[in-house]
């Protein structure tokens, strides 16, 4: 039960009564929790939101919700207006009940608890089929990867979807690059790679396994038969790699959608038939971009689709001057693809690089859905990778980028996983590989785990105390003796879970996960030390299995909120740390 969700319908009836039927909006209208704890536990904004529309004051109209809310809400000790915000503080019952609430839902607590449903597909990671991932793909492919899982636990319908990008100028140029290693492995010097080819040593083994399969066909064949050979082989190869990465990462997909298919069966021409049926396709000449000067500019007509009806800063080309489709238009037919699927919201995660497609796509999905269907563009920032205190950029194998494998062998795949949430995704990141090799909790990771290991370690203790200590030993466990300002605080924490995910999965933003876990791990590692202070305030008590079970009851939720958070995350439960 997403306990703030419960007060916000409370207040909301609140708010309409004083309304009296105006015609108000009410959608944001929240409930939050205290930023001053001195002030209450949950505070809405409720009165300064309605003050206008209904022509009274802040003060007054919170005065005016505080009283409707009293009977609305006899789990309250008092609800007290404040400058135009409502107070609200708890009888401890109203929290303590949820953690038999988090026992029976176990890594169910806080999934499907949305209304209105929708048929999501989120569209991640997509690095182009010329290499092994690298650490700038790690971000999006980790970031795409929890935030499909958190929607599908909160109640969406997901499909995680992978856009292989296997038509263009980037894959010829792996086609030349593996046939120079093709020429290699038969036997030819080739020298340096020249400038423009990629000159990673993994294509060496490509090049290589080409000529295994092959000989020496391809030297006997035409330029295009044999860049065409090994184009197709190149792909097969640099995907087989990619997914050996993506499986060692944890990230998983639905679909893997092939642009060169996409093109082969027409989907632009289609695509393009559906905004000229709209009237949005017309041919006309673009203004220069700005900063360029009237000798490095040809005006010239070209095909352009209308974005600017849909919010974009300028229309934009879908064909070139000889006539060949732009990248936009593959995109456009790309999304038309997804449309047709019947998606009704699209997320797309892409590098901070693509920052100037965003608008065009957002007013593409507008014009080929009549505004059905929306798209959310989320960018992820840049990671610089820090060693020993300097930059670490190289990789053997990949020749010029740190790759995924580099990283997982490392530090782990959990650390990485973990880590790449640590910030929000539109944040540059400076990743210190020396922080998350300490044991300290100045390591996220080990910090959360560490936390989990310890509810997992005061159980096994409990055990050998009492007995097996399960839910249904505990189950008449008097939570009321639940009453120190710091097992309090946890409890609090543990039942603001719904809410974190709700909000991360509304907003999009999955490291969300990963600050409410730090924060429940705090708690939980404040209450440790408090024990160790103080006897009084252990966990395990003994000879005293009424003041232990409640105590018990605690960790277990702990134990079971954090292995909740662990799961969405997919990194590891650990029970013991060594």
């Amino acid at each position: 039960m997403n306990l703030y969700s419960f007060v916000r319908e409370k207040v909301l009836q609140a708010a309409e009564q004083c309304a009296g039927g105006l015609d108000v909006a009410f959608d944001k209208i929240t409930v939050e929790p205290c930023k001053d704890a001195a002030h209450g536990e949950m505070a809405t904004n409720a009165a300064l939101l309605l003050a206008k529309p209904l022509k009274k004051s802040p003060p007054h109209l919170a005065a005016e919700i505080a009283a409707l809310l009293k009977p609305l809400l006899p789990e309250a000790i008092s609800i007290e207006p404040a400058a135009g915000f409502v107070n609200i503080r708890f009888h401890s019952s109203f929290w303590l009940a949820q953690l038999f609430e988090i026992l029976n839902a176990r890594n169910a607590y806080g999934a499907k608890i949305i209304k209105n449903a929708k048929k999501v597909n989120v569209e991640y990671c997509s690095a182009n089929p010329t290499g092994p991932m690298h650490i700038g793909h790690v971000r999006g492919a980790v970031f795409g990867d929890v935030l499909a899982g958190l929607l599908q636990h909160v109640g969406h319908t997901v499909t995680r979807e992978y856009y292989i990008n296997d038509a263009g100028a980037q894959v010829d140029v792996l086609a030349r690059s593996v046939m120079l290693r093709y020429r290699e492995a038969a036997g030819e010097t080739i020298g340096a790679i020249p400038a423009g080819l990629y000159p990673g040593e993994y294509l060496v083994e490509v090049g290589q396994a080409l000529f295994a399969r092959d000989g020496d066909r391809w030297l006997r064949a035409s330029e295009a038969d044999a860049l065409a050979a090994a184009k197709t082989f190149a792909i097969a190869a640099m995907l087989v790699m990619i997914k050996d990465d993506l499986t060692a990462l944890g990230v998983r997909f639905d679909v893997f959608s092939s642009e060169a298919a996409l093109h082969a069966r027409g989907a632009i021409d289609a695509a393009l038939k559906k905004l000229e049926a709209q009237g949005l396709l017309y041919t006309g000449v673009l203004d220069a971009p700005k900063g360029k000067t009237p000798d490095d500019w040809e005006e010239r007509p070209q095909l352009l689709f209308r974005s600017t009806q849909f919010g974009d800063d300028t229309d934009r080309p879908i064909k070139k001057a000889d006539g060949s489709a732009t990248y936009f238009a593959g995109d456009i037919a790309y999304h038309a693809d997804k449309i047709e699927r019947g998606f009704e919201q699209l997320i797309n995660v892409m590098g901070a690089d693509h920052g100037g497609y965003v608008k065009r796509m957002e007013a593409a999905v507008a014009a080929l859905s009549q505004g059905r269907v929306t798209l959310d563009t989320k960018l992820c920032q840049l990671v610089h990778l820090y060693k020993d205190g300097q930059p670490y950029k190289m990789s053997k194998r990949a020749g010029t980028f740190v790759t995924a494998r580099d990283l997982i062998e490392d530090i782990g795949r959990d650390a990485v996983r973990f880590m790449m949430l640590t910030r929000k995704n539109d944040q540059v990141f400076d990743f210190d590989l020396d922080v998350v090799r300490q044991q300290t909790k100045d390591n996220p990771v080990f910090y959360v785990q560490y936390a989990h290991a310890r509810c997992a370690s005061v159980m096994r203790h409990a055990d050998e105390a009492y007995g097996a200590c399960t839910l249904a030993t505990l189950r008449d466990a008097d939570l009321q003796q639940l009453t120190d300002a710091a097992e309090l605080d946890l409890v609090r924490l543990l039942a603001g879970w719904p809410r974190q995910l709700e909000a991360a999965a509304k907003a999009a933003e999955p490291h969300r996960l990963c600050f409410a876990l730090q924060d429940i791990a705090a708690a939980f590692h404040a209450l440790w030390n408090k024990g160790k202070d103080n006897a009084e305030l252990r966990f395990i008590l003994p000879n005293d299995f009424a003041t232990t079970a409640p105590r018990l009851v605690l960790v277990m939720a702990t134990k079971a909120v954090l292995a909740a958070g662990f799961q969405l995350l997919n990194i590891t439960a650990v029970e013991e740390m060594r």
